[in-house]
């Protein structure tokens, strides 16, 4: 597919893409899952970290521990007001809740979270995950 919108021959976009694969310009290939069409249950949050930076390491030390967690999916540094986004999925909320009490709120050099629930997703990762569906949550009577 990529060699006729590319209008090269597949063999060159092979070649192409088992150089960036190596390079590490490619990372992983990932499916988008979405999760409401699934019958196994999933939590996800987008957690606000604010914190203290270290002297020669900046936020580098918290954020290189934050992204070794298994929940943790992503790690962002921020401009604004807090320092770290980190997007956690988790079986509950309660898990999730827990994993921020107990986990991420107890690093060094963290000063505070704030914890945002997912409620839907619409669009992840450029993929579109609502398919014309009525949903009531988002009516007001």
């Amino acid at each position: 597919e990529l060699s006729t919108l590319l209008g090269e021959d597949s063999a060159s976009v092979a070649r192409e893409m088992d150089e960036m694969e190596t390079s590490g310009v490619i990372r992983a290939y990932k499916a988008i899952v979405d999760w409401e069409k699934v019958d196994r249950s999933a939590v996800s949050a987008l957690i606000e970290l604010r914190v203290s930076p270290k002297a020669g390491l900046g936020f580098e030390e918290v954020a290189k521990k934050v992204m070794l967690f298994p929940e943790v999916e992503s790690v962002y540094l921020m401009s604004g007001g807090y320092d770290l986004s980190v997007i956690v999925r988790g079986k509950t909320f309660q898990e999730v809740a827990m994993f921020v009490a107990k986990q991420l709120s107890t690093i060094d050099s963290v000063l505070s979270t704030a914890t945002h629930f997912v409620l839907r997703r619409y669009k992840e990762s450029d993929v579109i995950l609502v398919d014309g569906d009525k949903d009531d949550r988002e009516m007001l009577v």
